[in-house]
């Protein structure tokens, strides 16, 4: 957990603290409860809690959750291991934690969110566990490692072999070709800006670059953008992935946005969160790329 100061130079910037601390449901539901006006920042990547004391107020917040760590719980939880201990190569099990380390899965992530106190280590790229949340984790552990399970390299393997040539595959296959093609559908009476982040229903969020004005071909529209009104003389447009730092700076819709009819539209809130989120995990892909490439 990370203390601040909530000092600022700057009169424009509110007056609050940023706060941040491991992840984990309970401890997010206990802090919101203890600062209700408390909201996340993307920018900070911690919350912000407004108002002049909010630093001390946290700082003081921060001292009672350490303080009350429960180390009763701790104890009956290494009772319950040796009594009924996990064993499986994804848990590793340390004098202070339980570490649990799978290849990734959906549904891993989900469920070990669900795990009270649990929180995820990046650097380890792993789920860190209190023994207190043991029995939690025991009674959830049979859906993890089966979910671990079907997503091993060799087992994703097997299945892409089974589904290999089948019509969702060639479907799959055809898909991910158009989109390599970095080009979408336009109504040329209805262009997008140029050079801004826009949301797409084919795309997700995306940058239009330019718009060369050649019909798209109604069977391409059939096949690859049947969900798109079919009202339109289409023009084919050249689009790229929007950056991490576009994507920041993109103000969401402000009025519920209306998208029947619409080709593209002003991305909401939610469209912003999704699509900074995975530019934020192809950045860090990158960045480990870089750093191995180095090594």
């Amino acid at each position: 957990m990370k203390r601040t100061d909530g000092s600022s130079s700057n009169d424009d910037v509110p007056t609050g603290a940023s706060a941040s601390f491991p992840y984990d449901r309970i401890t997010v539901e206990r802090f919101r409860k203890s600062f209700p006006r408390a909201r996340w920042s993307d920018e900070l990547k911690a919350w912000f809690v407004p108002g002049k004391t909010a630093a001390r107020r946290f700082n003081r917040w921060l001292e009672q959750e350490l303080a009350g760590s429960n180390v009763h719980a701790d104890s009956r939880g290494r009772d319950a291991y040796a009594f009924d201990p996990i064993v499986s190569k994804y848990l590793l099990v340390h004098q202070d934690r339980l570490e649990v380390q799978t290849p990734y899965s959906r549904s891993v992530v989900n469920t070990m969110r669900d795990v009270p106190f649990a929180s995820w280590d990046p650097d380890r790229r792993a789920w860190t566990v209190p023994f207190r949340s043991y029995e939690q984790l025991h009674r959830r552990w049979a859906e993890i490692e089966a979910a671990a399970i079907r997503n091993e390299p060799e087992a994703r393997k097997q299945r892409a072999a089974q589904r290999r040539g089948s019509p969702q595959d060639l479907a799959s296959r055809a898909r991910a070709i158009e989109r390599r093609r970095r080009r979408y559908p336009l109504d040329p009476a209805d262009l997008p800006p140029f050079g801004r982040p826009v949301m797409t229903r084919s795309f997700g969020v995306v940058v239009f670059v330019g718009c060369d004005g050649d019909s798209v071909d109604g069977e391409i529209l059939r096949s690859h953008y049947s969900d798109l009104p079919d009202h339109h003389n289409y023009v084919w447009g050249r689009w790229r992935p929007a950056d991490l730092d576009e994507l920041i700076k993109t103000w969401p819709s402000r009025s519920k946005t209306k998208i029947d009819g619409a080709v593209w539209w002003q991305p909401t809130l939610d469209d912003l969160r999704a699509a900074r989120k995975m530019a934020r995990a192809l950045e860090r892909r990158r960045t480990r790329l870089r750093t191995i490439t180095r090594r």
